[in-house]
């Protein structure tokens, strides 16, 4: 496997010509170069038209596409369409039906129904894999392919699901005995004395048993994407990437494992759009997100997730074009807000921008999620839109793919905490929220954006495998939030990053378990106490506190929300914030104390937006791109983002966004090339001298490259 990086950003659509009523191949084709597009995805959603029955074969019809797609200069990425299973395959067949519980099967009729572990399942799944790509992987359109699509929607409790998960606990534990004393099954009169007395997990209530069911799902689907994968490859031309389109909200999804045997990232990032992007949103200032999100924050959000998931360059293969979900939900852009919105995420490292879809289909489940062209198939506003941005990305051309995004602090995000808080989550009071973790994390990323801080998202794999100096030299400061689930080693590298002069930032509910989700005997934070000057042993929910402060700069109204840690400090430790409360008061929101050469900063509550902003600010004093937030008339309208070329040839190129109707001016702190202006005599562009203004209007960005050296 090798990353993969086009030599362009990739520009385009889902195209599907087996789904129009009325073929225009030819007509559609042209548009799209007229709207400079460079790639379009197809073949992924239709096993049943590549085989109608078994064993016939058709893998001729999507010749004339790749022919006329070639023939104009747009690549192709080929789908394979295991996802969504014919019917003929579900009627000889169906055991292969997934189960949502022991014995209750899913019914066929939507998508993603199969238990794509069964051995019928990946008979034909390998021969429809096999005919398809053999005959399209030496066409000189393809570039890459897309195996499966969005994987990890269900979990499986199928017999042979469960009883090879029985077969791994075996082979992991040993012993019934062994498993026994890790799980703590003396409760409730749980412990088993032979393998097949382990119950199914319809009814568990054991959090033990819960997180190792939700590691072997995510494993599951790991592995069938990484078995399709290899048998893609077995085809595949040198230069061909092999990727997956990840929807990140999916419950049997560990997207760094899953992305570990890949080429290279995708995922598909959908956000309200209209008034849901503007700066300030303080009509809209909550942190809770669904499978689309809300606030401009949050598609940044969503880029440095997949960024994450291998820590390198990554391509969106689905995102709004207009309309998302279904015929209820219509919120198309505003004139600006594709231009928007893609910058945003080729800011953070974006190589490909691909609109889901091409033309709105006429019938069937998604009849009302908008595409690129409308029912009537005629080019309006959306189309012209979406060209506008194909010029821009014609004009920055290559100085803007393969961005490293700029981080002026890092985030951890752990898959194994998201299960275990999903199964005992913290928020929620008499109704459990099972998004609690997410809630959690997402407060931090929103509060860095609120304080114009660049955050790279980090997943445990890919921090602990480094030394925490060398993690210092690159995130100085590192928020851990929310990280339940901990090993001894990683809570001793938190520490030892601190001591290595990193600012370590822990909130709530990290290092509260061990590996198998046990509630650690230690006093919290666990091994980190000590360090940190602080500790806790009591907890309490609640609903909002006001907070105070005479070391951070706190606005009127920030406050404390969902949940307090009775935090007992040491001598020596510092309170940032208090609680204004008769009861709550006695324990501060937040302290900092030094260790060794950095310091670690304990956050004992869920902060609001405002209280978070004030947070950042203070752990990150300064940031990558302050002087040119500085430098505008409408700060809070105006997000200025950075990222980096590979080889570090070039200076930063800077991502100027205006949020809002009406005008913002900045003015320029050092010089820079507008890369989506013309060249000019010599293949040069323009250079922006310093202190110059630039007038941004309704929802406008700038692209523009500081000048650096003589």
């Amino acid at each position: 496997m090798t990353d993969y990086l086009p030599a362009k950003v990739l520009f385009g659509a889902a195209y599907y010509l087996e789904y129009q009523r009325t073929p225009r191949l030819e007509e559609d084709l042209d548009l799209m170069v007229e709207a400079g597009f460079s790639v379009i995805r197809v073949g992924e959603s239709v096993w049943s038209t590549w085989e109608p029955e078994d064993g016939r074969f058709d893998v001729d019809w999507l010749q004339p596409v790749l022919d006329g797609a070639h023939e104009r200069g747009i690549s192709v990425i080929l789908g394979t369409p295991t996802y969504a299973v014919p019917m003929w395959l579900a009627r000889k067949y169906p055991e292969i039906a997934g189960e949502r519980s022991t014995g209750d099967r899913i019914g066929w009729g939507a998508r993603q129904e199969a238990d794509f572990t069964h051995p019928a399942f990946r008979f034909h799944a390998e021969r429809v894999v096999r005919r398809v790509v053999e005959r399209y992987a030496d066409h000189p359109a393809v570039i890459g392919y897309q195996v499966d699509n969005e994987p990890g929607n269900e979990l499986f409790h199928n017999h042979g699901v469960f009883q090879r998960f029985v077969d791994e606990l075996r082979r992991e534990y040993g012993t019934v005995e062994r498993l026994n004393e890790e799980w703590g099954l003396t409760y409730w009169s749980h412990r088993l004395s032979t393998w097949a007395d382990l119950w199914t997990p319809d009814n568990n209530a054991q959090p033990q048993y819960d997180l190792a069911w939700r590691r072997f799902q995510a494993r599951l689907t790991t592995e069938l994407i990484a078995w399709q994968a290899d048998v893609v490859r077995e085809y595949a031309r040198p230069g061909q990437f092999v990727t997956t389109c990840m929807a990140y909200a999916r419950p049997a999804l560990e997207d760094d494992a899953l992305a570990d045997g890949l080429d290279v990232t995708a995922g598909n990032p959908y956000y309200r759009m209209q008034h849901h992007l503007a700066l300030p949103d303080q009509a809209h200032a909550r942190t809770d997100q669904e499978w689309f999100t809300t606030g401009a924050w949050s598609v940044y959000r969503s880029a440095d997730r997949m960024w994450s998931s291998r820590q390198a360059p990554f391509l969106v293969t689905e995102t709004d074009a207009s309309s998302i979900w279904g015929s209820s939900l219509h919120e198309t852009a505003y004139d600006g807000q594709w231009r928007q919105a893609a910058w945003a995420l080729v800011s953070r490292g974006a190589c490909a921008i691909e609109y889901w879809h091409w033309h709105t289909l006429p019938y069937g489940t998604e009849t009302y999620w908008g595409g690129v062209l409308p029912h009537s198939n005629k080019p309006g506003r959306v189309y012209h839109q979406i060209a506008e941005l194909g010029e821009d990305l014609q004009q920055a051309g290559d100085d803007v793919v393969g961005l490293t995004p700029e981080a002026d602090l890092g985030i951890l995000y752990a898959n194994d905490s998201k299960w275990a808080l999903a199964f005992q989550p913290p928020f929620g009071g008499t109704q459990p929220d099972r998004g609690s973790y997410e809630r959690i994390v997402d407060a931090w990323y929103r509060a860095a954006f609120d304080a114009r801080r660049q955050a790279r998202v980090i997943h445990p794999r890919h921090l602990f495998a480094r030394t925490p100096a060398d993690v210092v030299a690159e995130l100085p400061a590192l928020v851990v939030p929310g990280f339940y689930v901990a090993s001894d080693e990683q809570l001793d590298w938190l520490r030892d990053y601190a001591a290595a002069g990193g600012h370590l930032v822990l909130g709530i509910r990290t290092g509260y378990a061990d590996t198998e989700a046990r509630a650690r005997e230690d006093r919290q934070p666990a091994r980190l106490a000590a360090a940190a000057g602080v500790s806790y042993d009591e907890y309490s929910t609640v609903d909002a506190l006001p907070v105070r402060s005479s070391v951070l700069d706190l606005p009127d109204g920030a406050t404390a929300t969902r949940w307090i840690d009775g935090l007992v400090v040491d001598d020596g430790t510092e309170v940032l914030a208090s609680y204004e409360h008769p009861h709550f008061g006695r324990w501060p929101a937040a302290t900092t104390h030094a260790h060794g050469d950095g310091r670690i900063t304990v956050v004992g509550t869920h902060p609001d937006p405002a209280l978070g902003e004030a947070l950042v600010r203070w752990v990150v004093p300064a940031g990558a791109a302050d002087a040119w937030v500085a430098a505008t008339d409408r700060p809070e309208s105006v997000t200025v983002t950075g990222g980096l070329d590979r080889e570090g040839a070039h200076g930063p190129v800077r991502f100027v966004h205006h949020w809002a109707w009406g005008t913002a001016t900045v003015t320029l702190p050092v010089d820079v090339e507008d890369l989506l202006a013309e060249r000019g005599a010599g293949g040069k562009r323009p250079v922006l001298a310093a202190g110059t203004d630039l007038t941004l209007g309704d929802w406008d960005v700038r692209v523009l490259r500081e000048v650096t050296g003589a």
